[in-house]
């Protein structure tokens, strides 16, 4: 048994009306979709998706003829690769979702067996009125959905500061809400500095006041003193680590006590084999691991197996934030779109690796040239 084919494609879905990502100053008028399909010797294909894994194609060679078990040595090859080219870890995934369909075993059984359920919070991605904000709200816990994330970034801090007071007026104990402050990264054209320690501050005595949960990215993610800082001087959980890249990286978090919540994604941060070793880590410390997972549904389940599988947690991202953004947009590429139950939980069943299924028609209708 070896690995025969590694195929990649790219795809993108038309997005009418656009979606004004609050990360992202350009409306986004596109949608993109990275699958990799993985297949062995015997004709079985696991799949992956997440960034377009530029100049993966130098090093497929690595990978062909291997045993597709030895995900521990392919998770290594991916790391040094990672420093060479694009983000790899959607192979990864699709190795996982192979290995998983070889044995018989759902993937949140190969990371540990803990549970085959996890709760999901409502992660909204668009700036709008606290009206509208607050009507959201109410829809999302007659979802069943136990919180919801509200993404600052508008013109003030005052217009933030009023969506915020305007939900939890709505909603009052009912949901558990979190802020995403987006000062970690910045698209490539973004030339905005992220706010300094004094500033995070600032909003997080407003944060307190609305009694919120935890207070996302609220500085640059190599700001290891201010988060340290920030951590001790507040009363908030903070968050942060999901587009952290490398292993020492959140080593250095772990040591010297930057987080609360660690958020790394699969897709983009150390694939699941090394994520598997990383929860650990961070529950051992007694601070939370729960994944990041803002591409389409593939990441989405991989992340939910994974903390569901080792170390649970109380809920994961789930991106959600319609007109703009629905299930079935963001999971274009699967033949179902991945939803929660009426308790707000994703049920991740039985079936062998990570038990998706693509829409090949609507893959083949999206597919463009890299």
């Amino acid at each position: 048994m070896s690995i025969r084919d590694i195929r990649i494609s790219h795809h993108r879905l038309p997005l009418d009306p656009p979606f004004p990502a609050a990360w992202d100053t350009r409306p986004r008028r596109f949608f993109g979709a990275t699958v990799v399909r993985v297949e062995d010797s015997e004709g079985r294909v696991g799949i992956g998706s997440g960034d377009p894994m530029h100049g993966l194609h130098d090093y497929l060679e690595l990978f062909l003829g291997r045993d597709p078990l030895a995900l521990a040595r392919h998770a290594e090859v991916l790391s040094n690769i990672g420093f060479h080219a694009g983000r790899p870890w959607a192979l990864d995934v699709a190795l996982w979702d192979l290995a998983g369909r070889i044995d018989g075993r759902a993937a949140w059984q190969m990371a540990g067996g803990r549970g085959s359920s996890i709760g999901c919070y409502a992660s909204s991605g668009v700036h709008r009125s606290p009206e509208v904000m607050a009507d959201m709200a109410r829809h999302i816990h007659a979802q069943g959905l136990p919180a919801m994330k509200i993404r600052f970034g508008r013109a003030t801090l005052a217009e933030d500061f009023a969506v915020l007071e305007r939900v939890r007026a709505a909603v009052g104990d009912n949901l558990t809400l979190m802020v995403d402050c987006n000062q970690g990264w910045r698209m490539p054209w973004d030339t905005q500095p992220p706010w300094v320690y004094e500033k995070a501050l600032e909003v997080a005595r407003e944060l307190e006041r609305h009694d919120v949960y935890w207070m996302e990215e609220p500085l640059h993610r190599g700001d290891y003193a201010g988060m340290t800082r920030l951590r001790r001087d507040t009363r908030l959980a903070i968050a942060g680590g999901e587009m952290t890249r490398e292993w020492h990286e959140f080593q250095t978090l772990l040591e010297r006590d930057c987080l609360d919540v660690y958020q790394p994604d699969a897709v983009c941060s150390l694939g699941m084999t090394h994520l598997r070793a990383l929860a650990e880590q961070v529950v051992d410390a007694g601070c939370i691991f729960t994944p990041h997972t803002w591409g389409n549904g593939i990441g989405l389940i991989a992340n939910a197996h994974l903390t569901a599988g080792s170390v649970g947690t109380d809920f994961i991202e789930l991106p959600y934030d319609p007109p703009e953004w629905t299930p079935e947009r963001r999971d274009f590429p699967l033949s179902t779109p991945v939803r929660p139950d009426e308790n707000g939980h994703l049920q991740l069943g039985d079936a062998p690796g990570l038990g998706l299924v693509l829409d090949e028609e609507t893959l083949a209708q999206t597919r463009v040239m890299p």
